[in-house]
């Protein structure tokens, strides 16, 4: 019999979604296959951030994909909202969980795998590992992205206190089942310990600074994109929802409009992006300009063309999730600019490291005069900060060596 040690992971999103969870759910089933695993995976099809499932496939049955040597996945069908409000959006993951269900029970009668990893959210996806491990005594680890019940209610998708109160109870002991939990920001390892008497591991999002690095002469690169070696460009690239605030960015854009030099770029997709052409339409924002979600090949290039780089969210959210983007502009010695609280872990981590500037969520003028400055003076040093902590804390090898280790 085979000596390779058998890996089963659980998750909504993988190979290849471009963007978000994902991506580095789909970067870390390839390289545990290169470090000799045999990887499984019960996943959805891809679907993310366009809310919209990609072609040419229907997603209406199950089928098997061997998307490269030592990897195998699963795909499940589920219903996919073009719009995701909560109502939906709970009906999209429910639908995944009992699909993604019956697929266990297909595989509770082929050969035992040796370790489940479950990534969250959605958060309850943790009861398919545990019942898996309940019939095949398989240990269980539990990795949160994102805690989603917080993130819910803080966006006002939750609003009923009996309904919070029961999904925290849900939670939590789901949480003492597990076998080992881990997450991706320090903030987030603190919320969760306050929820079990397990102790949480942190395993943060990497990035590939092989592929992402800083381009001399940068400028140059800016007409490829149709601008002018001149302009200074503020970039937002990511997932266009609720939680970013993007909102409040086209007010700043529209402040700055005496400011011809200044240009905005906002790249992704997600649900919130048609609202926000249409609002940016009626401001009449000339400045601001909508790019779809670029590819890797141009990814690196992209980001170069940056002056400043936004990492935004909502009041509250700085803790509730951590901003992977954030990983992939340090790596390109990106300047960025943070919109967060003093105490949080992203604070902490930049003013400690000294590799972006830090600026209060919702804050207009602060954020105005933050993007002024940035187009305005000489951040040298912080660019090259950024690089060197990327290069030393968030390299992809690093950080995957400790899955290694805990398999």
């Amino acid at each position: 019999m085979s000596n390779v040690k058998r890996i089963l992971v659980i998750g909504i999103n993988s190979l290849p979604e471009p963007t978000g969870i994902g991506k580095y759910t789909g970067e870390m089933l390839s390289w545990l296959a290169e470090k000799g695993y045999e990887v499984t995976m019960v996943t959805a099809y891809p679907y993310y951030p366009q809310w919209k499932l990609q072609q040419p496939t229907s997603g209406l049955s199950y089928r098997k994909e061997r998307p490269s040597k030592g990897i195998t996945l699963y795909r499940c069908p589920m219903y996919i909202p073009s719009r995701p409000t909560a109502f939906k959006r709970g009906l999209h993951e429910l639908t995944f969980f009992l699909s993604a269900f019956l697929m266990i029970c297909r595989l509770l009668f082929k050969r035992r795998y040796d370790m489940t990893f479950v990534i969250a959210p959605p958060f309850h996806l943790g009861y398919l590992g545990l019942f898996y491990r309940m019939l095949r005594g398989t240990p269980v680890t539990y990795h949160i992205q994102d805690l989603q019940i917080e993130s819910a209610q803080r966006l006002g998708m939750i609003r009923s206190s009996r309904l919070l109160s029961w999904l925290l109870k849900v939670e939590r002991h789901m949480l003492n089942a597990m076998d080992h939990i881990s997450t991706v920001a320090e903030g987030m390892r603190k919320k969760v310990e306050q929820k079990t008497s397990k102790t949480v591991s942190l395993f943060p999002n990497w990035v590939d600074t092989i592929s992402y690095y800083p381009v001399v002469n940068a400028d140059n690169l800016k007409r490829r994109w149709g601008f002018s070696s001149a302009d200074e460009l503020v970039v937002y690239s990511g997932s266009i929802g609720e939680k970013q605030g993007l909102d409040g960015l086209l007010r700043v854009a529209q402040r700055l409009c005496d400011q011809p030099h200044i240009k905005f770029i906002i790249c992704g997709t997600g649900p919130f992006k048609e609202r926000l052409v249409r609002m940016a339409a009626e401001l009449n924002l000339g400045n601001v300009s909508f790019l779809p979600v670029q590819s890797n090949r141009v990814f690196n290039n992209f980001l170069n063309i940056g002056t400043v780089h936004l990492v935004l969210h909502k009041e509250d959210q700085a803790d509730m999730v951590m901003p992977s983007k954030l990983n992939t502009i340090l790596s390109v010695g990106g300047l960025a600019i943070v919109t967060t609280h003093p105490g949080t872990s992203l604070y902490k981590v930049i003013k400690e490291n000294k590799m972006g500037l830090v600026v209060p969520p919702q804050d207009d003028e602060a954020l105005a005069k933050a993007i002024l400055r940035c187009c305005s003076s000489d951040f040298s040093k912080i660019r090259r900060n950024a690089r060197d902590y990327a290069e030393q804390n968030l390299s992809r090898e690093v950080i995957l060596q400790k899955i290694n280790a805990l398999l």
